[in-house]
């Protein structure tokens, strides 16, 4: 008999879940919230009753009843620093997202919520996957410059781990024998150093790294205090500017990357301009990255969203082939395909769950 698998992935704008039978997907959706319905929510967490609701209406649309499910599995979020792994959603880890112990305010907050919501209604095991705050760092990566500052490893880990193992099947070794530079082009963007299966470096999409869609990247620092002095922007308006604001949609109006590309075609060389800085700023942290691996890197691999575009990627090719001539693409987030397997090796018993504490 297959498992059957529950996934579900909360994000700003939308619940994404999708239905498994082992490795094989058979449903999925992504469940629209309008900013208008969400602002009702005075904060994240008291979303949780409105997208378990959304989600009961789908699985019964779907014909699925929870009590046959062999696990849930919710993506994972930005939680104290944790080995990566597949963990049980127990009550210290609901305790600790519920009384705000957690690294950030974000939708990923209910996801162990979510699946444990579901899970303990039929008595099934309930999990998370490479949460965003796995933390492999060598001790040479938390220095910062500053010793009231530490360097936090936070990345989009989910997706970057599932498709290095892709890539090492592809090469016929393990992801634990080889070195990589794994690229994630999201939003956000993170570009990690990994080293024989364990993340020890990455930018976090936050606070460094390439300006990205909707991020600053890294900015020159004096320059950066100064602003937040003159008196414009308050703190929140800060952070907003500098996570949400910033990147393409603060030079260009948009953070659609076919919208940049469009506008390239037109002939606006403000835009071109732009695009090519974001792409030489990605290519440089790609740079940053091998020579923490000493230029011992066996592939490269590019994923997320924006490299659905053939353009971006070849440009980004064009600067990093002196690295490896090995570069993978796997285009889009795969972050529901990512939980159904992680929750699955644990199922069949090929990994042992992991237990937060």
């Amino acid at each position: 008999m297959a498992y059957k698998i529950l996934v579900i992935n909360p994000g700003g704008g939308s619940t994404k879940i999708a239905y498994y039978e082992d490795e094989r997907e058979v449903k999925r959706e992504s469940i629209r919230h309008s900013p208008e319905e969400l602002s009702k929510f005075p904060d994240t967490l008291s979303q949780l009753p409105y997208r378990k609701k959304m989600i009961e209406e789908k699985l019964t649309e779907w014909g699925i009843q929870v009590s046959k499910l062999s696990g849930v599995v919710g993506r994972g979020a930005p939680l104290k620093p944790l080995e990566s792994g597949t963990y049980l959603v127990n009550e210290k880890m609901v305790n600790d997202i519920k009384t705000g112990r957690v690294q950030a305010d974000h939708p990923s907050n209910l996801g162990a919520l979510l699946a444990r919501e579901f899970a303990e209604e039929h008595n099934i095991p309930a999990f998370i996957v490479d949460p965003v705050s796995v933390d492999e760092f060598i001790p040479e990566s938390r220095i910062s410059g500053l010793p009231e500052i530490e360097r936090k490893s936070l990345s989009h880990a989910l997706n970057m781990k599932m498709v290095a193992r892709k890539a090492a099947e592809e090469i016929g070794k393990k992801y634990e024998e080889l070195n990589m530079v794994i690229v994630h082009l999201g939003t956000g963007i993170s570009i990690g150093a990994h080293q024989r299966g364990k993340q020890i470096d990455v930018n976090n999409a936050n606070d460094g790294g390439p300006f990205s869609p909707q991020r600053t990247g890294s900015l020159p620092v004096t320059q950066l205090v100064k602003l937040c002095y003159e008196g414009k922007y308050n703190k929140k308006q800060m952070i907003e500017k500098l996570t949400k604001k910033g990147g393409l949609l603060a030079y260009l109006g948009t953070d659609d990357i076919e919208e940049v590309e469009k506008k390239i075609d037109n002939g606006d060389e403000h835009a071109r301009l732009v695009y090519e800085a974001m792409i030489m700023q990605i290519a440089k942290e790609i740079g940053a990255m091998a020579t923490v691996l000493y230029g011992d890197v066996d592939a490269i691999v590019i994923t997320g969203g924006m490299a659905h575009s053939r353009r971006l990627v070849e440009k980004i090719k064009e600067r990093i082939r002196f690295i490896t001539r090995e570069i993978f693409v796997y285009p889009g987030e795969n972050e529901l395909e990512a939980l159904a397997l992680g929750a699955l090796r644990v199922l069949k018993g090929i990994e042992k769950p992991k237990v937060y504490n």
